[in-house]
């Protein structure tokens, strides 16, 4: 039972007060949640990499070990791996207990997680910004700088690509920040005010640790003295600007109309307007029907393709194309590739019907790629009426934006819908003169209005850190009402500009108003008052709850509405007859689609995502052609079907081994290989001599669940062979397969929306999109087995088996005798001991998830594992009372079970009355 409330005298709350988990709530968040390191931990690291601080390496080695327990994980295994989530910390676990400002006090775990405790909501928001800086404070800096496309001016040369991509896309200056803050409350009333008093207070505890730190050398980052910087107090725009950074890697979807028209006009130039529409819907599959979608059967339509008015589409002109946009991919700089990450988290969740002791089970996170320190980092926060623990992003901390409540546990996956489009502006000059492609002006309802001019010039100092050679970097982008101009081009001729509007653009901040209802008991007590909550959020994720009765699922994300008779799939014009309905471009807000359109379910039987399909009839985001017939998520229901076939019933341990085992399984080996192999046995010799064992051996791979993993740790995968076969042959099969079909210049485009494969990495996620749907569906069709939705042709060997089966086995021929140094790195069969504890062969070397060091201090490679990076495992069995009007919506008061006069049957009448009491007995107990 949760302890007595504490006295309000000392806010520091007993282990588990407030807390109905008794102890179902688990956790891991490798390699640690780390603090900030001091000069002479960096110059120790640096003489002895064995040199870690234990609080940033002490969650390593149980999240890499997981692996090995499974499948087959018992329940008294679980703490192996897991570390407890409860609310507070255990008297013998306290490692340090402080009090940074008056009514705030900080106790500090064995882990070092901050359970941060306060008399009121402000000052809890100023904990909060104390121990984020405590923690992560350089890190914060950084995220600060990327955020305005400033990071290679505070960091480094090196991070110069990071920046042109920031300003290439959300450029901001310190005004349009400052907007952000300014208008929530005239937009959002007294939540807006209490967003602003939070922004205040929790800016103001960050200045508290920075000031600390100017006077005390234990407190300051080593880092500073390593690029020769200074700290800087906190601005609240800071956190904006963070804000900005992370949402729009992780919570945006669409704006891809001109690579999607350059793939239309391609299939179009090669097959005829006909033929190449039907071509190009077969790679689009924006609603392919056998696509894997996280809401099972309940149809959600979302950008159907109807009533569409030529007059409205701006389809550029083949090859008129100019980029002007600047943006680089972001590749290396201390933030390694963050920009160009794609969404990468998962969830399993399973109903109490379908479990074992009656009560939901849930295992799910968020995958934010791997840095050392962590971008996610962990708190524990408690006020009267604020409980939450879980894990934020640096930067943005005043709430837990994934974690668990009193009772409850929530999580996120990327969604990725269509919230960003573009729009063909219509050149002009102000002066009356004839457009031209460079002309600085744009039409918008009738006038000829100027382009907007952002500019940010990065002046760029080596440091030891970052030796890059100095230089300066003017980063340039160009603004009209509808956003970002990307490129430009002509459009029938017309010179126009390409940009990208998106509904989050200007309102980053404004999804704090979910957050911060997540962390608040009075708002959230069920799954409805979660999903309203995460109504609020304007980011594009798919939201997951769970607590001891229910588990539930709602997409979030301002959906705009568009205008009547614009496609979703190509540029609109700009002229202000197509924009978004009810757009206003003074507050960058529209009309977005109401509550009960966004895909959502509440205990479905299970409940999976992998950043897959929302639900049927949800189109694809015109950018995105992954959503076909296979998908990763296959890979966790697959899993999960097993586990609940016939009368077996879902565990805890068994949900974790299903995310585990999905977690190394090469997509391609299981859902794609099969199909591949039975067309080469198709031919009257059967398999061709040379190749028959190395057939048998991919299929007995396939057959064992196609795994990339290590299991009897001896440094090299335990099919080796069949993984190295399989890198090779993929992409010369596709080549084979397809491109004779297309022809090079359809075929390439393709290959620019989606890539052919999405290969295990450092970033540790994989297999998200590529092109195992295409290759698929199109070997099922052509080996005459069930389609639904078939291409409007069969592509390999144009319809033809034997010319298919040729190809496959020519490519499959020159696969095998692929060596290892040409698809790793190193020499084949050496042992780069890459991995934590000296191990690891090229191949595991070559997967393996790296820990991008963000300061002076890292940590070794783990093997590959497709896995969240935070991540919780939950099974509840209580919960505050549902009728308590403090925490919650009241209950109604059952009705009572009494006979029903009108029913003659005397005995039916007792039937009726006997399941009405069972029914009520059941609720009771739930």
């Amino acid at each position: 039972m949760p302890a007595p409330a504490a006295h309000a005298a000392d806010p520091v709350q007993p282990y588990q007060q407030n807390d109905y988990g008794n102890g179902g709530f688990h956790d891991i968040l490798p390699p640690g949640q780390c603090r900030d390191v001091t000069l002479s931990e960096i110059l120790s690291y640096q003489l002895d990499h064995s040199q870690v601080p234990g609080v940033c390496n002490n969650q390593k080695s149980m999240y890499e070990n997981l692996v090995y327990a499974t499948p087959g994980l018992q329940a008294n295994q679980i703490d192996n791996y897991f570390k407890d989530e409860s609310f507070g910390a255990k008297p013998a676990d306290v490692q340090r207990t402080y009090s940074p400002h008056p009514g705030v006090t900080v106790v500090r775990d064995q882990f070092n997680v901050p359970h941060v405790y306060a008399d009121n909501r402000s000052d809890l928001m100023f904990g909060a910004g104390y121990v984020g800086a405590e923690d992560r404070l350089f890190f914060m800096d950084a995220l600060r700088h990327a955020g305005r496309g400033q990071l290679s001016s505070f960091a480094g040369g090196s991070n110069q690509g990071m920046d042109a991509d920031v300003w290439a896309n959300s450029p901001y200056t310190e005004a349009d920040l400052q907007k952000q803050i300014d208008q929530a409350d005239n937009l959002y009333g007294a939540e807006g005010v209490q967003l602003q008093q939070d922004l205040a207070s929790y800016v103001a505890g960050i200045n508290q640790y920075i000031s600390e730190a100017y006077t005390d050398a234990n407190k300051m980052p080593g880092e500073y003295l390593l690029i020769g910087k200074p700290l800087l107090p906190w601005k609240a725009t800071d956190v904006i600007a963070t804000a900005a950074l992370v949402g729009g890697i992780f919570g945006k979807g669409g704006g891809g109309e001109l690579a999607n028209s350059a793939v239309f006009n391609s299939a179009v130039s090669k097959f005829g307007t006909g033929a190449g529409t039907n071509v190009w819907q077969d790679f689009r599959e924006a609603n392919d029907p056998e696509a894997p979608t996280t809401v099972h059967g309940t149809s959600f339509p979302y950008q159907n393709r109807t009533g569409i008015d030529p007059a409205s589409v701006a389809i550029p002109d083949q090859g008129s194309i100019i980029d002007t946009s600047g943006g680089t991919p972001s590749l290396g700089g201390l933030l390694g590739g963050i920009g160009g990450l794609l969404g990468m988290s998962n969830a399993l969740l399973v109903s109490g019907n379908e479990s074992q002791s009656g009560h939901p089970v849930t295992v799910f996170g968020p995958q934010v790629s791997y840095f050392a320190p962590q971008i996610l980092m962990e708190e524990d926060l408690h006020a009267p009426d604020f409980d939450a623990r879980g894990t934020a992003f640096v930067g943005v901390n005043l709430f837990v934006l994934l974690g668990r409540g009193q009772d409850f546990a929530w999580s996120a996956t990327s969604a990725g819908q269509d919230i960003i489009d573009t729009f063909a502006e219509k050149l002009c000059n102000t002066d009356g003169s004839p457009a031209t492609i460079t002309s600085q002006g744009y039409l918008w309802k009738g006038t000829c209005r100027p382009i907007e001019n952002l500019e940010r010039v990065n002046v760029i100092t080596p440091n030891p850190a970052d030796p890059s050679p100095p230089s300066v970097q003017t980063l340039t982008s160009q603004r009209t009402v509808h956003g970002i101009i990307t490129k430009r081009g002509t459009v029938g001729g017309v010179p126009v500009a390409f940009a990208k509007l998106r509904s989050t653009y200007f309102h980053e901040a404004d999804s704090a108003r979910g957050f911060a209802d997540f962390n608040t008991p009075s708002k959230v007590h069920d799954v409805k008052s979660f999903q309203q909550a995460a109504s609020k959020i304007g980011f594009t994720f798919n939201w997951f709850y769970s607590d001891n009765k229910d588990i539930g699922y709602f997409n979030s994300g301002n959906n705009p509405v568009r205008a009547d008779g614009t496609d979703p799939e190509f540029p609109s014009w700009g002229t202000g007859q197509w924009d978004w309905k009810g757009w206003n471009p003074d507050l960058n807000t529209a009309d977005y689609t109401p509550f009960d359109q966004h895909p959502q379910v509440v205990n479905q039987d299970y409940i999976t995502s992998w950043n897959n399909k929302q639900a049927p009839g949800f189109r694809a985001a015109e950018g995105n052609y992954g959503y076909g017939t296979i998908y990763r998520s296959l890979s966790l229901d697959d899993q999960i079907k097993q586990r609940i076939a016939g009368a077996a019933k879902a565990t805890l341990p068994g949900l974790i081994d299903a995310m585990e085992v999905a977690g190394t399984t090469d997509l391609r080996g299981t859902q794609v290989l099969p199909y591949m192999l039975d067309v080469i046995r198709q031919a009257p010799g059967g398999v061709p001599g040379d190749l028959a064992a190395t057939v048998n051996q991919l299929q007995a791979w396939s057959d064992s669940g196609a795994h990339r993993r290590d299991h009897n740790k001896d440094n090299v995968y335990d099919d080796s062979d069949s993984v190295r076969i399989m890198d090779a042959w993929w992409p010369s099969a596709l080549d084979g397969a397809f491109r004779p079909a297309l022809g090079d210049d359809l075929f390439n485009n393709l290959k620019a929306v989606i890539g052919f494969d999405d290969i295990p990495r450092e970033q540790g996620s994989a297999y998200q999109e590529g092109w195992y749907g295409f290759m698929q569906k199109d070997l099922r069709d052509l080996l005459g087995d069930p389609v639904t939705g078939p291409y409007s042709r069969i592509y390999c060997g144009s319809g033809n088996l034997s010319a298919c089966r040729d190809s496959l086995v020519a490519s499959l021929r020159a696969a095998v005798a692929t060596p290892y140094s040409s698809l790793y790195p190193g020499t084949g069969g050496s042992t780069p001991g890459c991995l934590d504890g000296g191990g690891g062969d090229a191949q595991m070397c070559h997967d393996a998830v790296h820990f991008q060091a963000v300061g002076g201090v890292g940590v070794k490679d783990i093997s590959w594992i497709n896995r969240p990076t935070f991540q919780q495992a939950v099974e509840l069995f209580s919960h505050r009372p549902r009728s308590d009007a403090g925490n919650a919506t009241p209950t109604k008061k059952p009705k009572r079970c009494k006979k029903n006069k009108r029913i003659k049957n005397k005995r039916l009448q007792k039937k009726k009355l006997k399941r009405c009491k069972k029914k009520q007995r059941r609720k009771a107990k739930a």
